[in-house]
């Protein structure tokens, strides 16, 4: 694994533009960065991303089987007891998942570490499966690349399998809040997939969407049988109409289940069951009495981007990150800092982290994100990979 430098094609922007990717760059600064590129070896992918990946996840989903049977590890969790019983029909009864995102540390050489788990509304999904491919193939066009440079992508091919195979109702529909291009932006991408996989996809802002006689409804008022939404399931079972979730017979993209797995505190519950795992983190529910001390990561168990983390480093360096996740509990993680690839001529120090995405339960490629910092977080750039022996 190394960290290459590049050059930029030509004209990229004016075509993120055209392909929907407004979100590109954030505040003057860039959020999608081509000047460099990720190295692989097919063993590194292969042996230290992939299999731990899949194996990761089948944890995880050995773990959501015990959750939903076990009280005190839902209020752990902090999942409201109203909705108990709605998650484990939603297990039990097998709904199913289109997919989620780990976010890896990996060094090219150690075992990878999973610092969390993003299972309910992971983005970045259009510049990993669209856009850095796309970077890919024109690249090795121009002579930029070596002419068999591939890359561990198959994330849009899986995801329109899933929409091809899954048993969803008719029509489905497709939600984000309205004023977030970057939420937005990921549901059009989602949307154009499911209708190549010739399904009758719509889209509704998760504003718009009503209530009726204990249903959820459309803007015309009719039902919505299906619906994927890029909206946190921590939010909707405490607002308003979260009662109407118990009631509705809409399915759910991601299911409720889900909520349990884009939740921190499955971490220690994983580091519970599988102690010592080599990719897996030291991580316990925080007790409050006791400061946070060098080498350890503070998470809420609610938190997104790297919103309100703090750690210290082993010198004793204290990093946050503000946020509004600061009123709920929290878990701590043993700190395994990302790795800094180089001394970077446009940013002093760039921090990597991998995110190595699923669809269903298969491994589907991986993310790359940058940070000035040891918190990774919504301003971080994203940066394509290759690999190439």
């Amino acid at each position: 694994m190394k960290r290459v430098d590049t050059v930029e094609r030509p004209q990229w922007r004016d075509y993120a533009e055209r392909v929907g990717f407004q979100f590109h760059t954030f505040d003057g600064e860039p959020y999608w960065d081509e000047t460099a590129y990720y190295q692989f070896t097919l063993q590194q992918i292969e042996d230290d991303l992939e299999a731990p990946t899949e194996e990761l996840h089948g944890m995880a989903m050995d773990l959501v089987n015990d959750i939903v049977r076990d009280a005190e590890k839902l209020r752990q969790l902090a999942v409201p007891e109203l909705f108990w019983n709605h998650i484990y029909n939603s297990w039990t009864n097998g709904e199913p998942h289109l997919y989620g995102r780990m976010d890896l540390v990996y060094d090219g050489k150690d075992p990878a570490k999973l610092l969390e788990l993003n299972y309910d509304t992971p983005t970045s999904l259009f510049e990993t499966g669209f856009f850095q491919w796309v970077w890919l193939e024109e690249k090795i066009q121009r002579g930029e690349l070596p002419s068999g440079a591939d890359q561990f992508n198959s994330l849009q091919d899986k995801l329109e399998e899933a929409f091809r195979s899954l048993p969803l109702p008719q029509p489905f529909y497709f939600s984000s809040v309205s004023d977030n291009i970057e939420d937005k932006g990921t549901v059009d991408y989602l949307m154009d997939i499911a209708q190549q996989a010739g399904m009758d996809a719509r889209y509704i802002a998760i504003e718009n969407v009503g209530e009726h006689d204990g249903q959820f409804v459309d803007l015309e008022g009719y039902p919505i049988p299906g619906i994927f939404k890029l909206y946190p399931w921590e939010f909707m079972v405490r607002e308003d109409f979260g009662k109407t979730i118990r009631t509705s017979n809409t399915q759910w993209l991601e299911p409720s289940w889900k909520m349990l797995l884009s939740n921190k505190g499955i971490l220690p519950l994983l580091w519970q069951k599988y102690p010592d795992h080599p990719n897996l983190l030291p991580a316990f529910f925080e007790d409050t009495t006791q400061a946070l001390t060098k080498g350890w990561v503070r998470k809420p168990l609610f938190s997104r981007e790297g919103a309100n983390v703090e750690l210290i480093t082993e010198q004793g360096e204290h990093i946050s990150a503000d946020g509004p996740y600061n009123d709920g509990r929290y878990i701590r993680q043993a700190l395994c800092p990302l790795p800094k690839f180089r001394d970077n001529h446009r940013h002093a120090d760039s921090y990597t982290m991998i995110g190595s995405w699923m669809v269903g339960d298969s491994a589907a490629g991986i993310a790359i994100r940058e940070d000035s910092t040891l918190i990774t977080k919504d301003s971080s750039r994203f940066l394509p990979h290759i690999i190439a022996d």
